[in-house]
């Protein structure tokens, strides 16, 4: 089933990562270039380090610079996060091209790669919950809301993982097909952001 290894190679990605547990972190994809399992680990682990730059960038006594910085790099992040979601899309229609679909096929309303990326962050999700139930410094309220909070976010896990591997299922037995649209994010895009392109007038 894809889920599992997604969920596995997404625990392993976020594991890795809090070995040292900093934002520099490098990453050393142990899969081979160009699998899937490839593509699976560098997806978490882009999203990994954005979510510790998610939590850094809210220090209310932030220096302006370093915010921005962070900023920049959060900008950078989610287009390579858009890129890398768009490869995993790319290996499905390579996958499944020989598919004879179904007269009656339908479209699901978002891609494979697009549902896998929310499993990537419920990952995170789980993770950082877990740690908060752990909590030694955090009141018993705490830790028995945040325990609640986890169990409805391994549900959530449970019932997406089923629905990604359905999904990938009826594609390959020609009841779904897939199309891949490419989000075109117009603001990292200095001809078609007007803030940018003013700037060449």
């Amino acid at each position: 089933m894809i889920s599992a290894l997604c969920n596995s190679i997404f625990n392993e990605s976020i594991c890795q990562y809090h070995i040292t547990n900093h934002v520099d972190a490098l990453l050393q994809n142990p899969y081979a270039i160009n699998t899937l399992e490839y593509l699976l680990y560098k997806k978490n682990w882009i999203d990994t380090i954005q979510w510790h730059l998610e939590d850094l960038i809210r220090d209310p006594n932030i220096n302006v610079d370093l915010a921005l910085k962070i900023k920049r790099r959060i900008d950078t992040s989610n287009q390579e996060r858009t890129d890398i979601v768009e490869y995993i899309d790319v290996y499905f229609l390579e996958k499944y091209k020989n598919i004879s679909f179904d007269l009656n096929a339908t479209m699901n309303t978002e891609s494979p790669a697009w549902a896998i990326d929310r499993l990537s962050i419920l990952a995170l999700k789980i993770y950082h919950m877990q740690e908060e139930t752990n909590r030694k410094d955090a009141t018993q309220s705490h830790l028995d809301a945040c325990k609640k909070k986890l169990d409805v976010l391994l549900e959530q896990k449970k019932d997406l993982s089923i629905a990604i591997d359905v999904l990938l299922k009826e594609i390959e037995g020609g009841k779904k097909y897939m199309k891949m649209y490419k989000q075109m994010k117009m603001y990292n895009d200095p001809t078609l952001n007007p803030i940018l392109y003013a700037k060449h007038k």
